[in-house]
């Protein structure tokens, strides 16, 4: 039996800057190429379950949600035309997000999923930093369902 440790190789890190990102709005898909930074959060809701004979309460799950935080480059009204739709008429739209890593140095690949229903709650409208270097919008939003089109590999050593 080998005394050696199997651990991952560096090249298996992959860049958090080598993404791609698409939203697609009303039938339109549109390029985020402006974008810097998201993030995807699945929460899972649970209820307290009592039982009889322990001291400790269980868990079971009982639903889920999703959210999303975007921050790109401020060089468009893409997100601020969905916020002012909303004000002016009611109309809230919904939209999905496609994002997809890949580093070609990793032996995972790549994953894609694709999120569905994407609705804004809340962002940046406007801003300036006279001290600042970039023009920046944050957005906050959830989604409804994801698909995963493209799944990372399992790399060499995991089992």
């Amino acid at each position: 039996m080998s005394d050696k440790v199997t651990t991952m190789e560096a090249k298996d890190a992959l860049s958090a800057k080598l993404a791609r990102a698409f939203a697609t709005i009303e039938g339109e898909r549109y390029l985020l190429f402006q974008a810097k930074s998201f993030e995807a959060s699945f929460k899972k809701s649970k209820k307290t379950v009592d039982i009889l004979g322990r001291t400790a309460a269980g868990n079971k799950a009982s639903g889920w949600s999703g959210s999303f935080k975007l921050t790109i480059y401020y060089n468009t009204e893409m997100f601020n035309e969905l916020f002012r739709r909303y004000k002016d008429t009611g109309e809230d739209i919904y939209f999905d997000l496609q994002v997809t890593n890949e580093d070609p140095t990793s032996a995972a690949g790549r994953t894609t999923k694709i999120y569905k229903d994407c609705n804004l709650d809340d962002g940046t409208l406007q801003s300036f930093d006279a001290a600042g270097d970039w023009l920046e919008q944050s957005l906050n939003g959830t989604f409804e369902d994801y698909e995963e089109p493209e799944k990372f590999k399992e790399l060499a050593g995991m089992r």
